[in-house]
């Protein structure tokens, strides 16, 4: 494969790896958010949430990094935030909880993966 089809096959797995990507983090943020109570925690609405979340964080870290640098990651973390608890409907403490715990579940699953060899990091202990 040369030229135009490799890059045709690059952009393809790119965008592949990214809705994996972007489902798998679902499943994460859904199960937390049922384990924290949130009734309309689903997939779908995960998805959205990590979608939105992740677009309007990174534009509100940009645009308040060129007025005050170091408020940036606090108001961009707070604008993802703001995503989970608008998308599902719920406050601002089940919200930050879904987040958190959704995040240790992903942590613990790849260092579980990691440690069978079955994950990056524990492919590359191999070499």
């Amino acid at each position: 494969m040369h030229g135009a089809a490799l890059f045709a096959a690059m952009g393809v797995m790119g965008v592949l790896s990214f809705l994996i990507a972007l489902f798998i983090a679902a499943i994460f943020l859904s199960l937390a958010g049922k384990l924290v109570g949130i009734e309309k925690a689903s997939i779908g609405r995960s998805m959205i949430a990590i979608l939105g979340g992740g677009i309007l964080g990174g534009i509100v870290t940009l645009l308040v990094a060129l007025v005050f640098a170091p408020l940036a990651p606090l108001l961009g973390f707070l604008a993802n935030l703001w995503v989970i608890k608008t998308v599902f409907e719920t406050g601002w403490l089940r919200a930050f909880l879904a987040w958190l715990l959704s995040a240790v579940m992903a942590a613990v699953i790849m260092m579980l993966l990691a440690a069978f060899g079955l994950f990056t990091i524990g492919a590359l202990s191999a070499l």
